[in-house]
């Protein structure tokens, strides 16, 4: 029964995260928002409400390992996962103007976030930090892409536009908001679920609950991040797909981790600090590598990335090995 809930909370969670970006979209295109303020906030933001709604629930029920382990452990699966996953059915090319500018935030927002986690404590200033940051990141992005016409702003726009062109296709208000609250709903509950089911499979099984928000969880709710992915890549639209993975992460710490804060303030497990916030802060620095590079990612490099992610959950389900590296 308990992996029969499992089951379901993650089908609802996907399908719920889906829906709310699908109605959302077709609800802002309908009140005239550019395509690449659409993309830039609905889309991007929006993939990554699994996580935001799950790390809720669980900092809500007191299981901070669930929480930021939720954080972490998407990060780390946006990138070594599903990059992986859409390099090696397409190489993912990317803008140099766009990457240099969300690069360098990924990487600087997973060092400050590196720098927090060493307090041990997400505190409620830090939260109300993160999504001052965020806020700021949003504005300038919209307003220099406006202003420019640049690349990123027709990668944005794209996002938009690839999000439509899923069925059903020109929706009309009363769908669309169908849509948003059929998926707000299915998120929430679905999260519910997921995040039950899983400290009871943690306790069942002599996990922690931090190693369950890093594996089970964080992959769990990065599916709409993998399904988004996946389908830019198969419409040879890989500076869609790239793009969505950078924003999604940038949300992640700002966003999700912000909210989490700033609602219910959290102590971060110190086995995440020893070990699991150091290979997300590496897990950036190698996309940094791997894209400027030719300014893409190429196939070889995507089974790369997904050796490291096998590597990676070999590792967190082990207790021998996690006794090695003294994070059990």
């Amino acid at each position: 029964m308990t992996a029969l809930q499992l089951l379901f909370g993650l089908v609802l969670l996907v399908a719920g995260g889906e829906a709310l970006v699908r109605g959302s979209v077709a609800v802002a295109q309908r009140m005239g928002v550019s395509p690449m303020l659409i993309g830039l906030t609905l889309v991007g933001f929006g993939t990554s409400t699994p996580e935001l709604v799950t790390s809720l629930q669980a900092a809500l029920i007191g299981a901070p390992g669930v929480a930021v382990g939720n954080v972490v452990g998407s990060n780390i699966a946006n990138i070594l996962l599903i990059l992986g996953v859409a390099a090696v059915i397409l190489p993912m090319a990317t803008t140099k103007e766009a990457f240099r500018r969300d690069g360098t935030v990924l990487v600087g927002v997973s060092f400050l976030f590196l720098g927090i986690a060493l307090t041990g404590t997400l505190s409620r200033w830090v939260g109300l930090l993160f999504l001052g940051l965020l806020a700021a990141y949003t504005v300038y992005t919209y307003f220099t892409e406006r202003q420019t016409e640049s690349a990123s702003a027709a990668v944005h726009a794209a996002e938009a536009d690839d999000i439509a062109d899923l069925p059903p296709r020109d929706m009309g208000y009363g769908l669309g908001f169908v849509f948003i609250v059929g998926g707000i709903a299915g998120v929430v509950y679905g999260a519910s679920l997921l995040v039950e089911a899983a400290l009871v499979i943690a306790r069942a099984a002599g996990l922690s609950e931090a190693v369950i928000g890093l594996t089970l969880v964080a992959l769990g709710t990065s599916l709409p991040e993998l399904v988004t992915s996946v389908m830019a890549a198969i419409r040879k639209h890989t500076d869609v797909a790239f793009g969505n993975i950078i924003g999604s992460n940038i949300f992640n710490i700002l966003g999700i981790a912000g909210v989490t804060a700033v609602v219910s303030p959290i102590s971060i497990p110190p086995e995440i600090v020893r070990f699991d916030i150091w290979i997300m802060v590496a897990t950036a620095l190698l996309l940094v590598v791997f894209a400027t590079t030719g300014w893409r990612v190429n196939r070889w490099e995507g089974a790369a990335l997904l050796a490291c992610y096998a590597g990676y959950i070999a590792v967190q389900l082990s207790p021998s090995a996690r006794a090695l590296l003294g994070i059990a």
